[in-house]
């Protein structure tokens, strides 16, 4: 192991990683202290709602090795999600159709990229021999982005997310934490310049200043993170998104150049990329654990679930049939879902009522 040239052997990872399916991969120093001030701002204005566990463990956040002790060089990696590219600078306007994020739409993207990353790790023993490794996908108190960033990866976007100047913004991000000592390489440039697309198309405004998104408006913190009552000033916003946003990204000028992926896990399963509110809101919960398993979207739990596409149904064009589908709601829902299915119901009356 010792009589390997680091910067061969850095430069045998990154095609590994490669070969594995990753769109990208970059070495990281374990620091990110320069983050903490920001995320501390973040918190202090309360900007992360009931997420409290973002509260938890900061110095591990900002320093690595205390999470992982050895660790000497960060392997980051990053995987794009896209099956079809989208229409650039534009968010597609389809009122009664259920939008899931496209990260959500196929498999739980976690178990892929980390059993990817586990099997980088074992590649690496067998060139190497051993090592200390520790695989993460947004599964620990990490700095992902910023780590990623300060290897180059990408920039910061003034909607919070990491982009990409040949690629856009439409990747999930992990970690290889190793006791490997790599060359690190170069920070990346910003380029977002004077655009503000992202702030302006947010359509519940979420983005409050550039860098700086207040999740407790945040359509994707109200439809997956948040399991209570969604302030009835954000529910028209929301409109049909039943799990997760993507306008910010849809708007990103960068994004045209936008790569779709090559892993097949991220391919839509039970047609979530073409299914009507309807279709949804007669599932029962049987019906959204079967089609759920191994996917993003059981973290939001069924409930939630119902509340976010009764959302969808009052913001819907009127319909009698939605107007009885609410109606005639199943036993089961509790008061959270039933307190959106009464305001779903008083929308479409309105509605009802300007049409004739």
């Amino acid at each position: 192991m010792h009589n390997l040239d680091p910067a061969q052997l850095k430069a045998w990872i990154k095609q590994q990683a490669l070969d594995l399916g990753f769109a990208d991969c970059v070495i990281a120093r374990p620091d990110a202290q320069a983050e903490l001030a920001r995320f501390k701002e973040y918190l202090k204005r309360g900007y992360h709602g009931d997420m409290k566990y973002l509260e938890e463990n900061l110095e591990k956040r900002a320093d690595p090795t205390l999470l992982v002790p050895g660790t000497k060089s960060i392997i980051c990696v990053r995987m794009d999600y896209l099956v079809e590219s989208p229409r650039p600078r534009h968010v597609p306007d389809a009122p009664n159709q259920a939008i899931i994020a496209r990260y959500a739409r196929g498999r739980d993207y976690h178990k892929t990229l980390r059993g990817r990353l586990k099997t980088l790790a074992s590649q690496i023993k067998a060139k190497v021999g051993e090592f200390e490794s520790r695989p993460f996908a947004d599964s620990a108190p990490i700095f992902e982005k910023s780590l990623a960033e300060n290897a180059g990866m990408g920039w910061t976007g003034k909607h919070t997310l990491l982009i990409q100047r040949q690629s856009g913004s439409f990747f999930v991000l992990g970690e290889l934490f190793s006791s490997l000592e790599l060359p690190f390489d170069s920070p990346a440039t910003a380029h977002c310049g004077s655009c503000s697309a992202c702030i302006d198309i947010c359509p519940t405004q979420a983005i409050v200043e550039p860098y700086m998104l207040d999740a407790r408006k945040c359509i994707a913190y109200l439809t997956i993170e948040y399991k209570g009552i969604i302030p009835e000033e954000l529910r028209q916003g929301i409109g049909n998104r039943v799990f997760g946003c993507d306008d910010c990204q849809l708007i990103c000028p960068w994004n045209r150049y936008a790569k779709k992926t090559s892993i097949e896990d991220f391919h839509p399963r039970h047609g979530l990329d073409q299914v009507s509110l309807l279709d949804l809101w007669h599932w029962d919960e049987s019906t959204f654990l079967s089609n759920t398993e191994g996917s993003p979207i059981r973290r939001t739990g069924f409930q939630s679930f119902m509340r976010n596409i009764a959302i969808g149904l009052g913001n819907a064009p009127f319909s009698a049939r939605i107007l009885d589908a609410l109606r005639q709601a199943r036993d089961g829902h509790d008061e959270v879902v039933q307190v959106h299915i009464d305001w779903a119901i008083q929308q479409q009356q309105a509605k009802a009522a300007i049409l004739s």
